[in-house]
């Protein structure tokens, strides 16, 4: 079902409407391109996975101001009728080019390219940025989860944490797609079809005078139940486990114990240990609590006896990197190239194409390149909508996409998949043609 909030076309900027008003009133309507990128990566990622495209595509082609939201307008006293009466018109209907979700990009590459009227191009700037940042932000973060994992199940346990209800939405949507299994929240997995996944909280083993009754009782609810084993004492909890298993037998099995607290390697150990003693080989361990891509890595390196681990807080919010270096700019307007050349923040202008090489699989390095360009290497950026309307395309489809994102993962060098960073980034070259493109425009500038 449709998700567009009610207010989607007040999500914007004050200056977007100031700036729409102005170019409405100049009769500057002719076709603009607008680019959406980051200019350099945070200090600990290797690559970004771009995420968010599909809903914001949705968000786009649904794009209209009510009456309430004109009537909020009328009542800042700083809108003309002129404005007002275009605005409730409006409907967006450009063109958009972007990378397909899931696909691993790099400093200055064009995630999104938005081709419209320039007051149009100019309205969405916002909601192009929220809806592509955040996700992509949430999708980079769980890669690199799920690379550290070494092919355990990573399940995204955030939602308690995430900056607000939407956050934790789209912060589920973008693990799953960057290879998580699922998430505990529901309103994703309905939303979405995420799968949705989830134990026992503490509460329900203090809610009960005994822990090994509370255990029963939960199977009784849920047969094949993960069993949260570390309330009191967790060795003394997997014991009970194991008691209530043989006593059971098949009738109520036992799936997995969770640990979320202590020791986790040496506990995941013991655990394991009792387990096999006892025979239930087919129970399985799942690990909890504070866990980032660095703690995945060491158990993985540990060959810890851990088959799935839940993410929370540092998914929820890329605790070490929540942000991007990311703007949404003017490239051409009127078929005229445009730029900007502030210190550290220039921009290449015109309409781009990023060209991806390789070599036995893996990505060796890309070109940033104009559009018309005939270069050699795959062409990144695909159309995915036109007049308005959504292409669709099997990418654009969560579980594909979720597909496509693996396979970006397994084409990145050895070194760009570690958590680590590389001391020999990714090769993102400039064309001739985009270089003399800048080089123009600077030399006019300084004339």
């Amino acid at each position: 079902p449709s998700e567009r909030p009610a207010n989607a076309a007040l999500f914007t900027d004050l200056y977007e409407l100031t700036m729409m008003q102005s170019y409405l009133r100049e009769g500057m309507t002719a076709p603009a391109v607008f680019e959406l990128f980051f200019r350099q990566l945070p200090e600990e990622r290797n690559f970004i996975m771009a995420a968010g495209l599909a809903p914001l595509l949705e968000l786009l082609e649904g794009l209209q101001f009510t009456s309430a939201d004109l009537g909020y307008l009328r009542a800042q006293k700083r809108f003309g009728d002129e404005l007002l009466d275009h605005l409730a018109e409006f409907s967006f209907t450009g063109d958009v080019w972007a990378v397909p979700e899931g696909m691993v990009v790099f400093p200055n590459e064009p995630l999104v390219q938005v081709i419209a009227p320039l007051p149009e191009a100019q309205l969405i700037e916002t909601l192009v940025l929220n809806q592509i940042h955040f996700a992509s932000v949430a999708a980079s973060k769980a890669a690199r989860m799920v690379l550290a994992a070494d092919c355990r199940r990573v399940i995204d346990f955030g939602s308690r944490r995430a900056h607000g209800m939407d956050a934790g939405v789209i912060v589920a949507r973008a693990a799953y797609l960057a290879g998580c299994d699922g998430t505990s929240l529901v309103e994703a997995g309905r939303r979405y079809g995420i799968p949705i996944l989830g134990t026992m909280a503490h509460s329900f083993i203090q809610a009960h005078d005994d822990e090994a009754v509370a255990f029963e009782e939960f199977l009784k609810s849920f047969p094949e139940a993960t069993l949260l084993v570390d309330t009191f004492d967790t060795l003394e909890g997997v014991r009970k486990v194991i008691e209530l298993s043989h006593r059971l037998g098949d009738d109520l099995r036992v799936r997995a114990i969770r640990l979320d607290s202590g020791d986790l390697l040496e506990l995941a150990r013991q655990s394991r240990r009792l387990l096999d003693e006892a025979g239930l080989y087919h129970v399985q361990i799942v690990a909890s609590g504070g866990l980032d891509e660095h703690k995945l890595q060491q158990f993985a390196q540990a060959k810890a006896p851990i088959n799935g681990y839940g993410v929370g807080t540092a998914l929820a919010v890329s605790s070490d990197a929540p942000a991007l270096d990311m703007a949404f700019k003017l490239v051409d307007y009127d078929g005229r190239a445009r730029t900007k050349l502030s210190s550290s923040k220039v921009i290449y202008p015109r309409r781009k194409q990023v060209f991806r090489h390789g070599k036995n699989g893996i990505f060796t390095h890309d070109v940033l390149a104009r559009h018309d360009e005939d270069q050699p290497g795959e062409p990144l950026l695909v159309p995915v909508m036109r007049g308005g309307k959504r292409i669709i395309t099997s990418r654009i489809e969560l579980a594909e996409s979720r597909k496509f994102a693996g396979e970006q993962l397994h084409s990145l060098s050895r070194e760009l998949r570690t958590i680590t960073p590389t001391e020999s980034p990714y090769d993102v070259a400039v064309s001739r043609s985009l270089e003399l493109e800048l080089e123009q425009l600077r030399s006019g500038y300084s004339d």
